[in-house]
């Protein structure tokens, strides 16, 4: 069963706005056995959009769009649809029009003449309901494919994803059951891993794939199953996890797909434990990345993003004699910045982070993309030293995964040191 989906907008194509929507999507087709054939971006202008449905329909089952149906003349999608599918009439949806009618009642706004029109669909689709937004989905069919059409508004499309199209999905196809083990590893690169587990991929069956799925500081592994995935599947996927496990036992994190951070999290808040964080070059990004994730408050206690000496010195307790002696970007002050944020901010583990972000601001003995990082709790503090790039964002996302892994290998040797 083959999926093609299409994003719809001008502001995706001049880089506007990202398309994350296919890649949310995609993962969520996966999920249900449902491969990708295909993902496109074309404009706002009708015979760019009938060209991309054309072209889908040739090549899979399944075609889900999304983008183009709001209230404004630049938004033309409903009405290209209807002129794809010959269907020139268009009819008052009534349940729409009540969801709309209530939000704008609800934010007391006046309801206008093109905020009703959200509500008229050809008589050709059937109608999914949209109760975060007013521009409802449409389902169409033609022979033995559906093309559904949903609002671009991410929040909007993943909830009518999840409660109405992949159960109407489910429900009319006869999906193979897939399965999927994803190992995190971090520290290494994909090279080193794939060197290292040549051997387990060379003798995966033909119905297990082996992915190397790597960012910036971390790879993962995913073990998938090309067809039905049997019980007796689904034991040799684990046996192979734990063969690459054992392979590789100082890179890998976790049987998660789980970011690092959010294992770390994990890991802390079981053994009752909490964090704070001092960075210099990294300007937050320790500290956003921890609390993107729903419950982080209950380990990361907070921290100080300290690009000044002064406030190194104030909410540190860096010596000033340190920082004059050996620089701001060096083990000592990074060892001074870790252990004063365990002790001020009162928690068991810290992080520290100073560095030469760039591009501006390196010398000779400290060039740009020279980084310390620390990491600590009460007993032990671990410093080490990282020379990237010249690319500030880059940068400060190495920085953050460097910081993260140190900080995982450290619990980590805590955690079995105590069992």
């Amino acid at each position: 069963m083959l999926a093609e989906l299409i994003t719809i907008g001008d502001e995706i194509l001049i880089g506007q706005i990202v398309d994350t929507n296919s890649a949310w999507m995609a993962a969520e087709l996966n999920k249900i056995g449902i491969k990708i054939k295909q993902i496109s971006s074309v404009s706002d202008d009708v015979s760019h959009i009938v060209e991309a449905l054309q072209e889908a329909e040739k090549r899979a089952d399944i075609i889900l769009i999304t983008g183009g149906l709001g209230p404004t003349k630049d938004d033309i999608t409903k009405k290209t649809l209807a002129k794809y599918f010959n269907c020139d009439e268009f009819v008052m949806h009534k349940p729409t029009l009540a969801i709309v009618e209530g939000i704008f009642a609800k934010y007391n706004a006046p309801l206008l003449a093109v905020n009703i029109q959200q509500a008229m669909v050809p008589t050709c689709c059937k109608v999914i309901l949209n109760p975060q937004g007013t521009a409802p989905a449409m389902l169409f069919k033609k022979a033995d494919k559906i093309f559904i059409s949903m609002p671009g508004v991410p929040y909007e499309m993943k909830n009518i994803m999840s409660s109405s199209v992949i159960p109407l999905i489910q429900e009319k196809y006869n999906l193979p059951a897939v399965y999927h083990q994803t190992i995190l590893t971090a520290g290494v690169g994909e090279s080193f891993l794939a060197e290292k587990l040549e051997a387990i991929e060379d003798s995966l069956p033909a119905y297990i794939k082996l992915a190397y799925l790597p960012k910036l500081g971390s790879v993962r592994l995913r073990l998938s199953t090309l067809e039905h995935a049997s019980p007796q599947i689904i034991e040799e996927v684990k046996a192979y996890t734990q063969k690459i496990i054992d392979t590789i036992p100082n890179h890998w994190v976790a049987k998660e797909d789980l970011p690092i951070e959010k294992v770390i999290l994990n890991l802390m808040e079981s053994k009752g434990l909490t964090l704070s964080v001092a960075e210099s070059c990294t300007g937050g990004a320790v500290a956003k990345m921890l609390t993107q994730h729903t419950g982080s408050s209950s380990v990361f206690m907070g921290g100080g993003v300290v690009y000044s000496n002064g406030l190194k010195i104030k909410l540190l307790d860096v010596k000033p004699e340190t920082l004059e002696n050996f620089g701001a970007v060096s083990e000592p002050t990074i060892e001074e910045m870790a252990r004063g944020a365990i002790k001020n901010f009162e928690t068991d583990y810290s992080i520290a982070v100073s560095g030469i972000a760039g591009p501006s601001g390196g010398t000779l003995e400290k060039p740009v993309g020279t980084v310390w990082i620390a990491v600590a709790n009460k007993e032990k503090t671990v410093a080490k030293k990282f020379t990237f790039g010249n690319k500030r964002t880059q940068n400060i996302e190495r920085s953050v995964m460097a910081a993260f892994t140190m900080l995982f290998r450290l619990l980590k040797e805590n955690t079995e040191a105590a069992s």
